[in-house]
């Protein structure tokens, strides 16, 4: 039995409730942290479910949008403008006042070719980077990490975090993932047990099963980078008060993380709730609203630190919506969808390609335009400095938003 097989089938030690997962492989001592503002940052915010593009980035001017949204349509003059075509749901006046600012970036009809509608499938492609025909069994930010440690030891690595209690395909690279970790504090609290702490102190120990003596090491590293991320940001406090809702509790830990000079360079947060197959516009509204509320607070949170401008904000769905209603008062799985970019020192703001043409749709679903990899590709090279062919495994051609 290998080691990876090993920790799979090895439950790692729980105390109480708590488990510390087996892919919890802590931050090394040497380069934990970084200087204060020294790197670029890349937040991803998923939205789960397939959200509605249409009824987020609005064709206000567009009848077939009406004509095939009786109930669901959004009225003309309650809409947000952002151009003279399209605008913002009502909902969203915070997304708004950072689009008046300058620090959003609208990228209509994304996709990819030969789209998949299954909620699982289309969010692994989007998670791995793949083609529709792949299967891929890496992250594109875990194959990022990859990159970053090849010809070095890859444990001190730049770090990936996803703010969660499990770790996603998108962090999980094949020399090293990401980080999960919801609550520092919870952490370094847990490992601070008798339990753990007697466990722990096996680990001085020679131990000759190479399973075993990388089990204690594991364990050792994680106790030991536990209290010090503890330590790091016990003297970070956030500048603005953030709302309760999980996202919003998401981004206040992750502008804590960055205002601490964490060693990350790609944080990962998400919310669900957006397979709107019925009562679409409660439940889309009401996540889209805690959305809105949340990210204002964040950029300013930033912005007190001076680390706004080195921040880019991704936000994606798996898939958007059919352009047609149904009969129960949502939408069903569609394919393209719109994805916003914001930063503090964007290239190119605004809306920054057409709206989906609702005259030529592919049997009722939006044709896409851009491939999603094209924009992954320009944030790996224009904000990451990273050669995006390594990670994306072809060239993708960039755009213009940075």
């Amino acid at each position: 039995m290998n080691r990876r097989n090993f920790l799979k089938q090895t439950a790692f030690t729980s105390v109480g409730t708590f488990l510390i997962p087996n892919f919890l492989k802590a931050f090394e001592q040497q380069n934990m942290f970084k200087p204060l503002g020294s790197e670029k940052i890349v937040v991803v915010i998923q939205f789960s479910g397939g959200n509605d593009g249409l009824n987020t980035i609005v064709p206000f001017e567009n009848d077939i949008y009406y004509k095939l949204r009786p109930k669901l349509s959004i009225p003309k003059n309650q809409i947000l403008p952002l151009n003279k075509e399209v605008g913002l749901n009502p909902i969203m006046k915070g997304i708004k006042s950072l689009y008046d600012e300058g620090f959003v970036s609208v990228i209509n009809q994304v996709g990819y070719p030969n789209p998949d509608r299954s909620h699982f499938r289309s969010m692994d492609i989007w998670q791995t980077a793949s083609s529709s025909n792949q299967y891929w069994q890496t992250g594109w930010i875990g194959r990022y990490l990859d990159a970053q440690c090849n010809g070095k030891d890859c444990q001190i690595a730049y770090e990936a975090i996803e703010v969660d209690d499990s770790l996603g395909l998108a962090l999980k690279g094949e020399k090293i993932k990401g980080l999960a970790v919801k609550d520092a504090n919870k952490l370094a609290k847990a490992t601070k047990t008798t339990e753990i702490k007697t466990i722990n102190s096996f680990q001085k120990e020679e131990h000759d099963h190479e399973n075993v003596a990388y089990l204690y090491k594991t364990l050792a590293e994680t106790v030991s980078s536990a209290d010090y991320i503890e330590q790091k940001i016990k003297k970070i406090k956030n500048s603005v008060t953030y709302p309760t809702s999980d996202l919003a509790k998401q981004l206040q830990t992750i502008a804590q993380f960055i205002r601490s000079g964490l060693s990350t360079n790609v944080y990962y947060a998400s919310m669900g709730g957006f397979d709107t197959h019925v009562n679409q516009k409660i439940i889309q509204e009401r996540n889209l609203k805690m959305y809105a509320e949340a990210l204002p607070l964040f950029v300013k949170d930033l912005q007190e630190a001076n680390l706004w401008k080195d921040v880019v904000v991704l936000t994606f769905s798996e898939f958007g919506r059919r352009v047609a209603e149904n009969g129960s008062g949502g939408t069903d799985h569609g394919t393209a969808n719109n994805v916003l970019i914001m930063n503090g020192n964007l290239k190119k703001a605004g809306v920054l390609n057409e709206t989906a043409n609702l005259n030529d749709l592919d049997n009722g679903d939006l044709k896409f335009k851009v491939d999603f990899r094209q924009v992954y590709a320009t944030i790996l090279e224009k904000h990451l400095q990273t050669k995006s062919s390594l990670i994306l495994d072809k060239n993708f051609d960039l755009l213009d938003f940075l």
